[in-house]
């Protein structure tokens, strides 16, 4: 990380950094992930929840080893822990593509529906372009700062799908990945184009939090046994402490909602 890229992120709570994922990688991710639509069909995203307007994936460590360099990208997470202090684990591996011509927009939220405490962040999110993020086809936006502010949006906005007067939407070619504390306030835009607009969410939490998708009850054994020492620290495959959270917080689904 460049200084400017700490202070932007520390003051700001995003960083956009572009060329992150190089061509041949990124046509891997894309033709993985409408195989994956494809052969789920309207079950797609089934295991976590389903969203109006929009296709989602979920559990996707589980569904390709083009996913696994995703969430394990060194360059990622020198990003990851710099916002979550050292402590951190994979939450979820998601991909949501939002439809053409969605006429809605998110509503401003933060992840999971928490703050920060006294010990600093707890959530940090990565959004991977498959598509270029434009004004016009659902890019995310943020209100800058808003990570610093300690509440959740329906705590202070009366209209949340509403544009916000201090946010900022975020465009960037393919390829980026757009990196922010997880506490700002931030949403996807409406899609007015005929064209999907297609992103991966690698999602990481404190290690004192549960995962929003219990990694060692949601991935397959075959895709456990093959896991190297740092995907398995980062799953949080061989924690005691975050199968007990996890059982508390999703039950035997192994998802939180």
């Amino acid at each position: 990380m460049t200084e400017a890229e700490k202070k932007q992120l520390d003051e700001q709570g995003y960083v956009v950094l572009e060329g992150f994922i190089d061509a041949e990688w990124l046509r891997a991710l894309r033709a993985r992930v409408e195989e994956l639509y494809e052969l789920e069909g309207e079950n797609a995203g089934h295991e976590f929840r389903p969203e109006p307007f929009a296709r989602r994936l979920a559990n996707l460590v589980d569904k390709g080893e083009v996913f696994e360099q995703v969430v394990s990208d060194p360059r990622l997470l020198v990003f990851v822990s710099h916002v979550l202090g050292g402590s951190l684990k994979l939450s979820s591996l998601n991909a949501r593509s939002t439809n053409p011509h969605a006429p809605e927009s998110q509503p401003l939220h933060c992840d999971m529906g928490v703050l920060p405490d006294d010990t600093g962040a707890k959530v940090c999110n990565s959004v991977w372009l498959l598509d270029d993020f434009t004004l016009e086809n659902g890019a995310t936006r943020v209100v800058p700062g808003s990570h610093l502010w300690g509440r959740l949006p329906a705590q202070s906005v009366r209209a949340p799908k509403a544009p916000h007067a201090g946010e900022v939407v975020l465009t960037a070619p393919a390829g980026s990945v757009i990196l922010y504390n997880a506490h700002i306030w931030h949403g996807g835009t409406a899609n007015s184009t005929a064209r999907h607009r297609r992103a991966l969410h690698a999602f990481y939490v404190r290690r004192d939090l549960p995962q929003q998708q219990w990694q060692a009850m949601c991935l397959r054994a075959e895709t456990q046994k093959r896991m190297e020492p740092l995907m398995r620290y980062l799953l949080a495959l061989d924690d005691p402490m975050n199968d007990k959270l996890c059982a508390e917080g999703s039950g035997q689904s192994g998802f939180l909602r």
